[in-house]
């Protein structure tokens, strides 16, 4: 129904809504890129969606990627990123700093805004690096609009955003107030394991780089958190142990764990040599355990992809020359709607950890729920479906997955950010759309 009788922009009819009531029909209407009404018989709207068979989620928002842009966009950029997470089912994106330059400052900030604003395909925040010599700046740096918070590296990075010792991690907490991220392994350890790397062999980089390397870093970690009293963000863990003893650290503590740790385990290395080489790496069937028994008792908060595409010539370097990183932003919902539909997780489960979550530790602004006056961003899916993930279907620069010949059954069919309907049924319907997500503890002025 068209002209002045529509009441709403958009209404989403006959769909399974997943939000704060549980599962249940009902339609849901939109208008000015927000959520205004969800029930039955709510009227005419100038576009109406028939939305029966499938489900509609909270926009499934995807805490960990590198887009690669400044400085390595020959494997990714901001577009091409955005573009892999929307037909993914993705609405939003945190990306990392580690770019070229280095996201440290106000000024490399200000550069990611404006090549993001009005050119990626789905909304966005950027983590600014906390670095040594950052640390007094960090207070301004982490309140600035589109800001998701402070990413610090203790280990797997070089120059100026690794920052291994404590006084440097303790400097950056003690400055900031927000909630950190941050990868933990532990830089001294990893040195004196260099040697126990084969060449040629991937399958020895979880040996190299070990669980202990990983326990210890998380370990100091959260001491410090308690010293400074601050709020820490543990990114993708890869231990049993590390699941274990952040059980009892939860008042400082969130955990984030990837599709990858859920999804592979040892033998991948003998299947995908280089192209299962992560940072922390995948490992063993126990391990792997360990990480779904944090997901099946709560320890984990969140899922993030981390996303961290190279090209193919890269990762076929002989070990240890490839770099570590993967696609996964593009697999990240039909991979872990495939375990909902195994029965390992609820459908209300996986919610939780991608939308729900993020807003929770976060303190995400309108996004993050099903809910009149949150932004119209949904995740649209048909729990049904069974497709073949295929690297012609993953739409990063990389152009490759781990997942590639994988049957899944759970499907993305639809992605709508602030009620534009970004993506439906394979096809890009409305491009470039994407905007800074904002946070309540960094709410833009004026």
């Amino acid at each position: 129904m068209q002209g002045n009788m529509a009441a709403f922009d958009l209404i989403l009819k006959n769909a399974t809504l997943v939000n704060h009531d549980g599962i249940g029909e009902a339609d849901i209407a939109v208008k000015d890129g927000k959520v205004v009404a969800l029930g039955g018989n709510l009227g005419a709207a100038a576009t109406e969606i028939d939305c029966k068979g499938l489900h509609i989620l909270p926009g499934v928002i995807d805490t960990q990627v590198h887009f690669r842009e400044p400085g390595l966009e020959h494997k990714e950029d901001l577009q091409s990123g955005s573009l892999s997470a929307v037909m993914g089912g993705v609405t939003g994106v945190f990306e990392m700093p580690n770019t070229s330059p280095l996201t440290i400052d106000n000024a490399t900030f200000a550069d990611k805004i404006a090549r993001a604003t009005n050119r990626m395909h789905c909304d966005f925040a950027f983590y600014i690096g906390g670095t040594h010599e950052n640390a007094g700046e960090l207070p301004m740096l982490e309140k600035l609009p589109g800001c998701a918070g402070v990413k610090v590296f203790m280990g797997s990075s070089t120059g100026s955003l690794l920052v291994a010792d404590d006084d440097g991690v303790e400097a950056i907490l003690a400055a900031i107030s927000r909630r950190a991220a941050f990868h933990s392994e532990d830089e001294y350890r990893l040195e004196d394991r260099k040697p126990l790397r084969v060449d040629g062999d991937p399958s020895s980089h979880p040996v190299w780089r070990d669980p202990d390397a990983a326990l210890k870093s998380t370990k100091r970690l959260v001491a410090l958190a308690r010293k400074t009293g601050k709020r820490i963000h543990v990114l993708h863990i890869s231990t049993a142990e590390e699941m274990i003893f952040l059980a009892g650290q939860k008042d400082v503590a969130s955990v984030e764990v990837t599709p990858h740790h859920l999804t592979l385990d040892e033998h991948a290395y003998t299947e995908l040599g280089t192209l299962v080489q992560m940072n922390p790496p995948v490992r063993d069937a126990e391990h792997r355990a360990g990480i779904w028994a944090g997901v099946d008792n709560g320890v984990a908060d969140i899922l993030g992809s981390d996303h961290a595409p190279h090209t193919l010539d890269e990762k076929s370097k002989p070990y240890p020359a490839s770099p570590s990183g993967m696609t996964g932003v593009q697999t990240l919902v039909p991979i872990m709607l495939d375990h909902v539909n195994a029965g390992r997780m609820s459908l209300q489960r996986f919610v939780d950890m991608t939308s729900a979550g993020p807003n929770r530790l976060f303190g995400l602004a309108t996004k993050g729920r099903l809910a009149v006056g949150y932004d119209a961003d949904f995740t649209v899916v048909d729990l049904k479906r069974s497709e073949t993930i295929t690297n012609d279907w993953v739409a990063s620069k990389a152009g490759w997955t781990p997942y590639d010949g994988k049957k899944v059954t759970g499907w993305p069919v639809g992605t709508f950010v602030r009620g534009h309907k970004v993506m439906w049924q394979g096809e890009l319907t409305t491009p470039s759309i994407g905007q800074p997500m904002r946070f309540g503890e960094a709410l833009p002025t004026g």
